[in-house]
């Protein structure tokens, strides 16, 4: 017997939470969040979380529920998905597990590699590096000490830069070699999984109309009131597209036009980073465009 849990990865933007939506419906099942940002409590517009209407449709878990000044890892998320498919198989309960964030998806089906724990003061000093060292310069510090995990990472990413620093240095031995020890699989073999893949055109669209949205629906509020708790900035829910730039706006239209198309651009770059992550580790995975309305009104399992 197939086990109920369907696996729905794609990039921002590319329809993943209405296919999820619809297919929660047709099988009475709940959707689980695979996104590493849409876990803050206080990013709900920047992170286009399921609106309210959406969240009363059907039971939603693993949305909202950390706070912004913690430092949210994939290893938590692992322990507290691990907990849902718990709950979940004891009363036979099938399962959405929706989301963008690559890590998450290769972490629930083939564990986590179990890296040493790393010296706090070797965490801490390399992550007050990170904060204060030139843009790309952490990434060229890297790509010397350890050029398999540099080209792997881009020079902006400067929380998984750290970590690569900080587990060459503890453990003598590249983060690269320590992923590549398989740990074990939470989702069985019979799990059905889905990639959206759309053209590149359409899915630009669709970043920057719904960016706009964002701002209509009151990003710039959400982003004032981030800033105004005065986290450390090297925080993961503080690297979130769009907090940068909205919340260095001077009032005027102009300034706002500015902000929108810069956060459109970044997230355009996102999309690019996280199908080509698709591509590479989740490259047997069926795809479905998203833009053939055809298929996409057939689309089920």
């Amino acid at each position: 017997m197939s086990e109920p849990v369907t696996l729905i990865a794609g990039p921002t933007a590319s329809g993943k939470s209405a296919l999820a939506l619809r297919l929660a419906e047709r099988d009475n099942a709940w959707i689980v969040n695979a996104d590493s940002m849409q876990v803050y409590a206080d990013l709900d517009v920047l992170t286009a979380r399921p609106a309210a209407a959406d969240l009363a449709r059907t039971r939603h878990l693993l949305y909202g529920h950390v706070d912004a000044a913690e430092p949210y890892s994939v290893a938590r998320w692992l322990d507290d998905v691990a907990g849902v498919l718990g709950a979940a198989r004891a009363c036979g309960q099938p399962l959405v597990i929706v989301g963008g964030t690559g890590l998450y998806f290769r972490a629930l089906l083939g564990g986590l590699s179990k890296v040493p724990p790393i010296p706090e003061d070797i965490r801490t000093r390399i992550r007050a590096e990170a904060v204060a060292a030139a843009t790309g310069a952490l990434h060229a510090r890297l790509a010397a000490l350890d050029p398999a995990m540099a080209v792997r990472l881009e020079p902006g990413d400067t929380q998984r830069i750290a970590r690569a620093l900080e587990v060459m240095e503890a453990t003598g031995r590249s983060l690269n070699a320590w992923q590549k020890e398989s740990g074990d699989s939470l989702i069985g073999p019979t799990a059905r999984r889905l990639v959206l893949a759309p053209p590149r055109p359409w899915l630009h669209a669709r970043i920057a109309e719904r960016f706009s949205t964002m701002v209509a629906q009151g990003a710039i509020g959400e982003t004032r009131r981030l800033l105004a708790r005065d986290l450390d900035p090297a925080l993961p829910a503080m690297k979130a597209i769009g907090l940068r730039e909205l919340g260095n706006l001077d009032g005027t239209p102009e300034c706002l036009a500015h902000a929108i198309e810069r956060a459109t651009t970044e997230t355009r770059r996102y999309a690019k980073r996280q199908e080509t992550f698709f591509r590479g580790q989740l490259g047997d995975w069926p795809r479905l465009d998203p833009s053939d309305s055809a298929a996409w009104r057939a689309a089920a399992f």
